[in-house]
């Protein structure tokens, strides 16, 4: 029986919800009871993602359920674009309309002709897997239903896809890679799924050069992207010095261009010292292997042990957070656990180890262990932190600090 004592995985319409609050200029409304939604918001809150005025419920009642009936959205949706003209309204079946098979697709095509907003409907109610799958499906819905027909393309531009308000620090990640690609390239960024974009920049997402994917949940929609935009992407979360040359370089082939030469020079200066660390991990060896342990989201988890590979550290486990449903050709050693118990036995036996985790599990960990908070869930408080990331070269100074502090414990 799959208990969960501490906290369980996001469904599939959380994931939803939290990218859709990104997207300026339109409002959510949720087709269920007003208690599901408001029991949503306090996590929203703590990921940073402005809830008030964007999300609305319909306070469906048990009328509602029995008979039916689709009055009661059909008169929040004239309401809502009365009341705040927004550009887009994005209808979202709740767990309670999913199930009893609300269509709600079918309602937004006859209500249109009503009203000026646009309307979407995102019908997973989330029933369909945990937020991995609620972030595929909403990068596929809006490259679907929001850009036109044609493209303007505009010179020096790039989308990133896949960054999720509910990664930690994506903030300071999109920031990250906003700083290597003008110092890199000169090139700025048009457009970002999904964080602090519009409705506009999203209907206008085939103008630029390049899609950057970030995690593996996005390439559906840069698929989409390329086929009908015609415009290339690379796949990478480039975390550590070595992997975040090689993600330049790769930008680089893609766009024709060579990336700045002093900014490599310095990357591969600091990828030599990092591997330096290697021999200092030989010689700590003696005394204690280094290892380490690392949870949280599938592309963190796989970019992360690389990374402490490279500097010396043993990654004994690579715990995904979320189901493997959404990646393709998961990597055999990246486990996820449906029982929760079975990954607290792990947390609680290790020893002397580098957790990389939430804060849930990093809190599951003896005092012997060195923890950093590196993914969600985040129980103490939001993201504060908007330029401190995880990848990239600032990531990696930010990264090597904590690696150096668990290499001192061994001494």
């Amino acid at each position: 029986m799959s208990l969960c004592r501490y906290l369980p995985v996001p469904s599939d319409r959380m994931g939803i919800i939290w990218s859709l609050l990104s997207v300026k200029d339109s409002i959510i409304l949720e087709y269920g009871p007003a208690g599901t939604t408001h029991f949503s918001m306090g996590l929203y809150g703590a990921l940073g993602v402005e809830c008030q005025q964007r999300l609305f419920t319909t306070h469906m009642n048990e009328d509602d359920v029995v008979m039916g009936d689709v009055t009661r959205l059909e008169e929040a949706i004239i309401e809502l674009d009365k009341s705040y003209e927004p550009k887009v309204i994005f209808v979202v079946a709740s767990s309670i309309s999913a199930v009893i098979g609300t269509d709600i697709k079918g309602v937004c095509n006859y209500m249109q002709q009503e009203v000026k907003a646009k309307l979407v409907a995102f019908e997973q109610g989330g029933f369909r897997g945990d937020y991995s799958v609620g972030l595929t499906e909403v990068y596929k819905l809006l490259v679907n239903n929001l850009p036109g027909q044609e493209r303007n393309a505009k010179k020096k531009t790039y989308n990133i896809i896949g960054a999720s308000m509910g990664s930690y620090r994506a903030a300071s990640d999109v920031w990250e890679l906003q700083n290597l690609m003008r110092e890199a390239f000169g090139y700025e960024m048009h457009t970002c799924l999904c964080h602090e974009t519009s409705v506009a920049e999203i209907g206008d997402i085939g103008a630029a050069e390049i899609n950057l994917v970030m995690r593996q949940e996005g390439l559906p929609a840069a698929g989409l992207l390329k086929n009908k935009f015609a415009v290339p992407f690379v796949f990478s979360a480039p975390y550590g010095y070595a992997a975040t040359l090689a993600w330049l370089e790769e930008v680089g082939k893609v766009l024709g261009q060579a990336p700045d030469s002093k900014l490599c020079a310095r990357l591969r200066l600091k990828a030599g010292n990092a591997a330096s660390l290697k021999m200092y991990a030989m010689m700590m060896g003696r005394k204690k292997m280094p290892q380490a342990a690392v949870l949280g989201e599938y592309d963190l988890v796989k970019g992360l042990s690389a990374f402490l590979g490279s500097v010396g550290i043993n990654v004994k486990h690579k715990v995904c957070s979320h189901s493997l449903k959404s990646i393709i050709e998961a990597e055999p050693d990246i486990q996820y656990f449906a029982v929760e118990k079975d990954k607290i036995d792990i947390l609680k036996n290790l020893r002397q180890t580098l957790v990389l985790a939430d804060d849930v599990s990093n809190r599951l960990c003896d005092s012997s262990n060195v923890v950093l908070r590196v993914s969600a869930p985040f129980i103490d408080g939001a993201q504060i932190a908007t330029h401190l990331p995880l990848l990239g070269e600032k990531g990696t100074d930010f990264l090597l600090e904590t690696v150096d502090a668990y290499y001192q414990t061994l001494a």
